[in-house]
């Protein structure tokens, strides 16, 4: 929950080899953890129920998980080179005792939508969607809506050297107009930042297809996904 969040207040595009490797990075890390406790467990309580037969082929995808963890590129971003680092040590802790003991869990992680949770949890981003986009629109429990510009938006324009007074007209800029296109001060090199699902600056839906290839090998099962298209596009297109 939250990565695209997460990934705005870095200042970095969601559709970006950085956006992409800080994912990744997370996303490896967590099922690494998840695989190398699944491991532990089964020292106390044994593997999963039909294990046994399927050791050779448990270890071969666990082997291809932490292969594909040791290959990361970080693009750059210390953030995710540190992340990288340390999924790298859960999933060889993983291997080493999985290949005494097995794992207790044949599947460890997958891509959930989070959505209630996340609203709960007051997150701008649910799963391993970006922002649907920039304002969103409450209904008040005593009647009426008011509009919320992304909480995570202060915090990327912080991130990539705006002063405060500019960053207040910004934010003023998107709740009056509901889109950052023409606000004050922003550079264009910084719009791609603020990119949603929705609206009038949209992420390419090629980038969306991109962050699923970037955490699918980190991941168990599915990823809960939706690649926006506009409109207009054509069955060749799909």
């Amino acid at each position: 929950a939250n990565l695209g969040a997460l990934l705005m207040a870095l200042g970095l595009p969601y559709d970006s080899d950085g956006g992409r490797a800080v994912a990744a990075s997370i996303t490896a890390l967590m099922t690494g953890h998840a695989y190398a406790t699944s491991a532990r467990t089964a020292t106390r309580m044994g593997p999963f129920a039909g294990y046994d037969e399927n050791a050779e082929h448990m270890l071969r995808v666990l082997d291809m998980h932490s292969e594909a963890a040791s290959h990361m590129d970080a693009a750059g971003e210390p953030v995710a080179a540190a992340v990288a680092a340390a999924a790298a040590d859960s999933w060889s802790a993983a291997l080493t005792v999985a290949a005494d003991h097995g794992v207790r869990n044949s599947q460890a992680s997958v891509l959930a939508p989070t959505g209630t949770i996340g609203l709960m949890m007051d997150c701008d981003t649910t799963g391993v969607e970006p922002d649907l986009g920039l304002v969103k629109t409450k209904k008040l429990v005593g009647g009426g809506t008011m509009s919320i510009v992304n909480q995570t938006v202060p915090r990327a324009l912080r991130r990539l050297g705006y002063p405060d007074d500019q960053i207040a007209e910004i934010v003023a800029y998107i709740d009056e107009h509901k889109t950052i296109l023409g606000a004050p001060h922003l550079t264009a090199d910084h719009v791609a930042v603020f990119a949603c699902s929705m609206g009038d600056n949209t992420i390419h839906y090629v980038g969306h297809v991109k962050m699923m290839g970037a955490v699918q090998p980190f991941i168990s099962g599915a990823i809960s996904k939706t690649v926006n298209m506009p409109e207009d596009v054509t069955v060749e297109d799909v």
